[in-house]
C-alpha cells in the first residue's frame, strides 16, 4: 500500500509513524544498493543542525558509490508557528538548492507533524520539484484493509470476523499493528491461519480495550470473567482508581448513545456529542442494547461511590474494585431477575 515515485526531493509529512518508516525504508531501497547505504546515509535533526550545513552535505559528492541519500528531521520552518531554536534556519539555502538539486543526493525531509504552512515558500517549492508524500494517521475504517495487506505480505490468513480484535487492542496504530502482525506470522509459521484462540491469547492488551472486556463481563453476569480481566490488568500494574475511571468513561459514553440514539441521531451525528473515537462510539451502540436506563444510572451512581471510597482511602483497593465488579453485575442481575 505504499509506492514511491523517483524523485531527488521528498517531504514526508504526518504523524503517522508507520507510513514515515515505510516510505523512508522505499526511497533508500530505490536509491542505493545494499553494500553502499553503510556510508552513504547522513541523518540530521533540524533542531539541532541549520538546514544550511545540510544542504552542503546534499551539495558534496558521495564517499563510495554512485548516490547518497541525505536524510533530515524537524523541518520546524515549515509549520505555521515554527520552534524557537538557538539558532535560525537560512532557508534561502533550501529553496536555492531545490531549484537545482543534486543529481547524485536524494534529499527527505521528514515533518512528524499534523499541519504544515502551504502558504510558506519553501513548502510550494517543495510541492513544485519534490514529491510531498502524507503521513497521517489512517482512519479505523482502512484498519480492515491494512490487517489484510500486511497479513499477505507476511504469506499468513487472518480471516475477517476477527478484525474487530486487532482494531479494539490496538486502534489504528499501524507501527504497532504490523509488530503484532509479525508476531502472530511467526507463532502460525508461512501458510498458517490466526484463530480467535490465537489472537485473544498473543495479541497485546491495551487498558482500553480490557475495559470493554469488563463491560461485557458485566453485561454477561459473567463475576468469574471479570475478576479475571482485572486480575490480568493487575499484573500490567493498572491502578485500581484508574480503572474505576476507565469503567466510568466506557459507561457513561454507553448511556450518552443510548439517549443519542433514543432521540434519533446517527453514529455519525453523535460525534459531536460525545468526544470519543468513532470506533468507540460503535462499541458503545452495540452494548447499549443490553442495558435500560435505569440500570446505567445505577452503574454509574455505583461508580462514582467507588471512586470516592478509594480516593478517601475507607477500603483496600483491590478488594474495592472486586467488590464494585460484583455489585455492578449484581444491577445486571437483580434487574433480570424483576423483568
Amino acid at each position: 500500500m505504499v509506492n514511491v515515485k523517483q524523485s531527488q526531493v521528498y517531504l514526508l509529512y504526518g504523524e503517522e509513524p508507520y507510513l514515515i518508516q515505510e516510505h523512508k525504508n522505499k526511497i533508500i531501497k530505490k536509491t542505493l544498493k545494499k553494500e553502499d547505504r553503510e556510508f552513504n546515509i547522513s541523518q540530521y535533526d533540524l533542531e539541532e543542525t541549520p538546514i544550511e550545513d545540510v544542504m552542503i552535505d546534499a551539495e558534496t559528492f558521495p564517499f563510495l558509490g554512485e548516490g547518497k541519500v541525505v536524510i533530515a528531521n524537524h523541518p520546524v520552518f515549515l509549520k505555521a508557528k515554527p520552534d524557537k531554536l538557538s539558532f535560525e534556519h537560512d532557508t534561502d539555502s533550501l529553496l536555492e538548492y531545490l531549484q537545482n538539486p543534486a543529481e547524485y543526493t536524494v534529499l527527505i525531509l521528514i515533518a512528524p507533524y499534523e499541519k504544515l504552512d502551504e502558504r510558506k515558500k519553501v513548502f510550494k517549492q517543495l510541492k513544485k520539484n519534490g514529491e510531498v508524500i502524507n503521513c497521517q494517521p489512517v482512519k479505523e475504517w482502512d484498519i480492515d484493509q491494512w490487517i489484510q495487506t500486511l497479513a499477505n505480505d507476511l504469506h499468513i490468513t487472518v480471516p475477517k470476523d476477527i478484525h474487530e480484535l486487532f482494531t479494539q487492542e490496538i486502534g489504528a496504530n499501524l507501527m504497532a499493528l504490523r509488530k503484532e502482525m509479525e508476531k502472530l506470522s511467526l507463532y502460525v509459521g508461512e501458510g498458517g491461519v490466526v484463530t480467535r484462540e490465537i489472537a485473544e491469547q498473543l495479541l497485546s492488551h491495551s487498558a482500553e480495550a480490557s475495559g470493554l472486556k469488563l463491560v461485557d463481563a458485566v453485561m454477561e453476569k459473567d463475576l468469574g470473567r471479570a475478576i479475571r480481566i482485572y486480575k490480568d490488568l493487575e499484573k500490567l500494574n493498572e491502578e485500581p482508581i484508574a480503572l474505576t475511571a476507565l469503567l466510568a468513561s466506557q459507561f457513561r459514553i454507553i448511556s450518552q448513545a443510548k439517549v443519542l440514539k433514543q432521540k434519533g441521531y446517527g453514529q455519525n451525528q453523535m460525534k459531536s456529542y460525545i468526544k470519543a473515537h468513532p470506533y468507540v462510539i460503535k462499541m458503545a451502540l452495540k452494548r447499549e442494547r443490553a442495558f435500560t436506563q435505569q440500570e446505567l444510572d445505577q452503574i454509574m451512581n455505583q461508580l462514582a461511590e467507588t471512586d470516592y471510597n478509594l480516593k478517601q482511602g475507607k477500603m483496600e483497593k483491590a478488594l474495592a474494585f472486586e467488590m464494585l465488579l460484583y455489585r455492578l453485575i449484581n444491577i445486571k442481575q437483580n434487574t433480570s431477575v424483576s423483568s
